[in-house]
């Protein structure tokens, strides 16, 4: 019998942190105008029980405030490029998860058809 958690990988848990971080980093971009707005960003833990030894894995991650390359006069800390670039390298990330995701259910796919 195949178990699905071991067949995937981290997979799973790490296409659920890009969902997480994207909706993050939307905020502080949606937030970019508004007085004493602190800038957040998930940081990635790297906590993975279980590599080698066929445990379930697990993805510690925490929210943080960030520290701004340069004060501002409102005391918002959103730096909207920098914002926007995480954004983007975050949706990369996401859509490069999704298509090991992909990957692993096509090879699931093929020996369960036995081919």
């Amino acid at each position: 019998m195949i178990n699905l958690d071991n067949a995937l990988g981290v997979h799973p848990e790490m296409l659920s942190y890009r969902l997480e971080r994207t909706a993050v980093l939307s905020s502080n971009i949606a937030n970019v105008d508004t007085p004493n707005y602190k800038s957040m960003d998930i940081q990635f833990d790297a906590v993975m029980g279980g590599l080698g030894n066929g445990s379930d894995w697990q993805i510690s991650t925490s929210l943080k405030y960030r520290i701004p390359m340069q004060r501002s006069r409102d005391g918002n800390t959103v730096e909207l490029e920098t914002e926007q670039a995480r954004f983007a390298q975050n949706v990369m990330d996401y859509h490069q998860s999704l298509a090991f995701l992909q990957s692993k259910l096509n090879g699931l796919k093929t020996a369960i058809k036995g081919q």
